[in-house]
């Protein structure tokens, strides 16, 4: 009688086992897209598409998927620009509004001196 309590007792222990690691698993994968869907991703259905593959591939492609999800940024989007490029613009902006205000006088001293 003893034997077969330990039995059953093993038997519910391995299948919580196995279903812990099954749910664990889908939990797990299921992790790129549910940043993309926090972040409202553009391509969030993509990435979950991508999990289930994922899933099925032994999560190979898991940490891509991880990374395409975390890259974009609802305010910043796709986190590409830093704010030195931003500071190196306005500088070129500024640049290129002072030479063409000095081709513009310079065109004006030229069609002066021609009348």
């Amino acid at each position: 009688m003893e034997e077969r309590l330990l039995d059953y007792v093993a038997l519910g222990l391995l299948i919580f086992v196995v279903l812990t690691i099954i749910y664990g698993g889908m939990y797990i994968h299921d992790i790129p897209y549910q940043m993309a869907k926090k972040r409202n991703h553009p391509h969030k259905e993509a990435i979950h598409t991508a999990c289930w593959v994922s899933l099925f591939l032994l999560h190979i492609i898991w940490p891509f998927l991880w990374i395409w999800a975390s890259l974009y940024k609802p305010d910043v989007g796709w986190n590409m620009k830093s704010s030195k490029n931003k500071e190196d613009q306005e500088k070129l902006e500024a640049e290129i509004n002072a030479l063409k205000n000095r081709i513009t006088s310079l065109e004006e001293k030229s069609q002066m001196k021609e009348l």
